[in-house]
């Protein structure tokens, strides 16, 4: 088990029933079942940034376990959920909740159970390549997860700019539309991302969209994912008999397997070690420019040389947003990870991208060597310092004792003094 903070804990899935967390609260609740908030969402349409606000929210006085569903084999939510609640998380990897891991969920559930009194509710958010309707399913045909849990709604986040596209994006012959999906079983749609989008005739025209799919889901407008979390928990709103009016079928085959679209892939790199930023964010441009109507979505929490703060960044098609937040802790592994979902990508190229920005070899200039720095014009200088703010040097003029920096060492920016 690895502790994220504050008594927050991710636990690997081989670990479950393994290992328990201190008991934070020790109270026996009335109900035999426990809340199950389910949401889903297309990729990128910001299910983690309003997994994060309803955590952080003290007003609900509610204490939750966390399940996410990660498609690739590397977890990146976990690194980005916040730190300062006292949640237990658990991861379910390498593959979509809705078919190859849904057994793992149904394990996770039941072992969760064993320590019921230490939360109120879970909240599970899939992979945004998730049809929500085996996962519901799962309340429904386990006996046992039936008697333990029960359904409260489903809440799916869709992302103003990009959601009309995905509803629109043809399918091969026998694989659904995810994004339909995900709405046609909304109990509650968030339109997120409303301040990209500045046309109210559009967002009207997207809301009718919605309601086409699914008349009896409120839309509620959002920005960043906040939203009152009351309007969220413990509403009650999933109705069975709601949703076999539109699949009769619903409960009849279970095990049906739930059928990807091929063509979109996930392609995931990890290594203990720091990057050059200026290299990480070049090659994020390139890939944007070249790809980006391609790029469902990608992600990432990497370590940069020369700071002290995680590089967070995260983007869908050509929208791209990074920072840096929260400090490395001490004891803390300094590990780079990114995942990115897409359609027919080059595996191989991205994985090769990311590791060339690792810094690997040892600066060819000590502090305190002459060296020519590249301001226009080439000047003379003496470094004064290495990794400094992630850039590779910091420079000081010979001539007017200003101070430059070369985001890389390479012979563009700074280079041997020539010509004695």
């Amino acid at each position: 088990a690895v502790d994220i903070g504050a008594g927050c804990y991710v636990v690997p899935l081989g670990t479950i029933g393994t290992f328990s967390p201190p008991k934070l609260y020790s109270f026996s609740p009335n109900l035999t079942a426990q809340l199950i908030e389910h949401r889903t969402g297309f990729l990128g349409s910001g299910k983690t940034t309003l997994l994060n606000h309803i955590l952080n929210d003290k007003t609900h006085g509610m204490k939750f376990a966390v399940i996410e569903n990660e498609f690739g084999d590397v977890g990146i939510d976990e690194k980005v959920l916040s730190e300062n609640v006292d949640e237990e998380v658990i991861e379910v990897m390498n593959g979509c909740i809705c078919c190859t891991v849904r057994g793992d969920l149904v394990e996770a559930l039941k072992k969760l159970y064993k320590r019921v009194e230490s939360f109120d509710g879970i909240l599970i958010e899939t992979t945004g390549l998730a049809d929500p309707a085996p996962v519901i399913q799962t309340f429904f045909v386990d006996e046992d997860i039936q008697k333990m849990y029960k359904l409260d709604s489903v809440i799916t986040v869709v992302d103003a700019k990009h959601i009309i596209p995905r509803l629109d994006e043809k399918k091969p012959e026998g694989v659904e539309n995810d994004a339909v999906e995900q709405v046609v079983f909304a109990d509650r749609i968030i339109l997120n991302k409303t301040d990209i989008v500045k046309d109210e005739a559009e967002l009207k025209n997207i809301e009718d969209r919605l309601r086409k799919l699914t008349p009896t889901a409120p839309i509620l407008r959002a920005q960043h994912g906040k939203i009152s979390p009351k309007d969220l928990l413990n509403i009650g709103a999933f109705d069975l008999k709601r949703v076999l009016e539109f699949e009769p079928e619903f409960l009849d085959d279970p095990d049906a397997e739930h059928e990807h679209d091929k063509s979109i892939v996930s392609t995931s790199s990890k290594f203990e070690g720091e990057v050059n930023i200026s290299m990480v964010e070049r090659w994020i441009q390139r890939l944007i420019m070249e790809d980006g109507a391609n790029l469902y979505r990608y992600k990432g929490v990497i370590a940069v040389k020369g700071k002290d703060e995680k590089f967070v960044f995260q983007g869908v098609g050509m929208m791209f947003s990074g920072n840096f937040q929260g400090a490395w802790k001490p004891d803390e592994k300094r590990e780079s990870r990114f995942v990115f979902i897409g359609k027919n990508l080059d595996v191989a190229f991205l994985k090769e991208g990311f590791e060339a920005c690792k810094v690997t070899d040892e600066l060819r200039f000590a502090v305190g060597s002459t060296v020519e720095a590249n301001i226009g014009q080439w000047e003379r200088g003496v470094v004064i310092k290495q990794w400094d703010d992630g850039n590779a040097f910091r420079i000081q003029l010979y001539a007017d004792n200003t101070h430059c920096w070369a985001p890389l060492d390479i012979n563009a920016y700074v280079r041997p003094v020539r010509g004695g």
